[in-house]
């Protein structure tokens, strides 16, 4: 009796065995399955606000610089002399202008192309070819955003010092309107910047996903 009795024992242990290693093997870490950082829509959304914060901010930006001029009078070695101040008598400025301009067109763009996947409940980017060409251009209008905010600031930093061990004078005194819109130009060029480079790292994370 006892020599049967354990054979029979053995047989019907050995498929719940079998059948808890399959329960196991079934679990979220199967091959061919991710865990998603963050959910798609969400991420598109994400993208979409930070392309409108990017538009609107090289808007203020490029409106207060075409926007900036003023007329005054400052005194050199005894005379007074007239002054008349504006955006487009200083190459640097004229490139902060043409940038800011790009910038919001690549904005404009890359919203109306994004709302309207996003009505039609389609991916915003879909394809990886798209995605760096995406990933191309933010880089790109980044680094000539800051390359032209740069600039900008020399020439406003050179109107409120003057010229050391020279008569030239404070501009920016009898100009202050001007320098002013100049400064307030100037931070919301460098935020736009800044929010491009978020956009760049969405990409890459859009990337990383094909």
């Amino acid at each position: 009796m006892d020599g049967k009795t354990a054979p029979a024992e053995m047989g019907i242990q050995m498929p719940g065995t079998k059948q808890a290693d399959t329960v196991t093997m079934s679990g979220p870490l199967m091959p061919g399955q991710r865990s998603p950082m963050m959910n798609p829509r969400s991420r598109e959304m994400t993208g979409f606000v930070v392309r409108v914060a990017c538009l609107a901010s090289s808007l203020v930006s490029l409106c207060l610089m075409v926007t900036a001029e003023q007329h005054g009078e400052i005194e050199l070695y005894g005379l007074r002399l007239p002054l008349h101040s504006k955006w487009s008598f200083s190459d640097s400025l004229e490139y902060l202008v043409g940038i800011s301009a790009a910038v919001a067109a690549h904005s404009v763009l890359q919203l109306a192309l994004s709302g309207r996947r996003m009505l039609k409940r389609a991916p915003v980017i879909p394809s990886r070819r798209h995605a760096w060409a995406l990933f191309a251009g933010d880089q790109v209008f980044a680094y000539a955003m800051m390359s032209a905010g740069s600039a900008a600031a020399g020439v406003t930093n050179l109107n409120r010092t003057g010229i050391r061990h020279s008569a030239l004078p404070d501009f920016c005194k009898p100009l202050h309107r001007f320098c002013d819109r100049m400064a307030i130009s100037l931070t919301f060029a460098f935020i736009s910047c800044l929010f491009l480079a978020i956009s760049a790292v969405l990409d890459v994370l859009w990337l990383s996903n094909y």
